[in-house]
């Protein structure tokens, strides 16, 4: 039976709606620490579909957009992606981009895009995007943080209360016995 790309998804999709904080406690810390979490907090899901339904997609992809308070009272909003393909995305970086121009343009608010990369590939870590022509143009940056990594961390996740930890833990138990479910007995 094949798993469609909403039933992977949804458990990220759900796990971040829950637990918000900690996931950008683990994964972001230094974003942790300026959001004022005694304030509340909505997920955009409308807003971030109308920025979505431009971009290309088809790819098992998980985005949250969520607008904070900073502890110096500001707001800020905050795209949370997580990519969860194992297929390289070489217009990865250039799609985060349109996201942000699109969220900048259409709210006039500071956005923040993180990125939670699910993939095998210990190389691909995209964290920018320029566009240069005769010495003028834009970079944009993003923060990547790849649960690979994670794997050389597995006993820190285990003693870890932090409900994310659990997560990444099954997340990197799924691609060890993915192909050979006997594997996880």
């Amino acid at each position: 039976m094949a798993v469609s790309s909403d039933d992977y998804d949804s458990p990220w999709k759900d796990a971040l709606e829950t637990f918000l904080p900690n996931c950008l406690a683990l994964f972001f810390p230094i974003a942790y620490e300026v959001i004022d979490w005694t304030k509340p907090y909505t997920f955009l899901d409308q807003e971030l579909r109308q920025i979505e339904l431009d971009a290309e997609r088809g790819r098992q992809v998980v985005d949250k957009l969520v607008p904070v308070f900073r502890l110096d009272g500001d707001e800020a909003w905050v795209l949370v992606h997580i990519e969860v393909q194992s297929q390289p995305d070489p217009d990865f970086a250039k799609r985060m981009f349109t996201y942000y121009y699109r969220l900048l343009d259409r709210s006039d608010r500071l956005v923040v895009s993180l990125t939670i990369l699910g993939d095998e590939r210990p190389t691909w870590r995209p964290e920018g995007y320029d566009l240069d022509l005769w010495g003028y143009g834009v970079r944009f940056t993003f923060r990547s943080v790849k649960l690979l990594d994670y794997r050389a961390r597995v006993t820190e996740l285990e003693d870890n209360r932090n409900p994310f930890a659990t997560i990444v833990l099954a997340h990197l138990r799924a691609q060890e016995t993915r192909g050979n479910p006997a594997a996880g007995d």
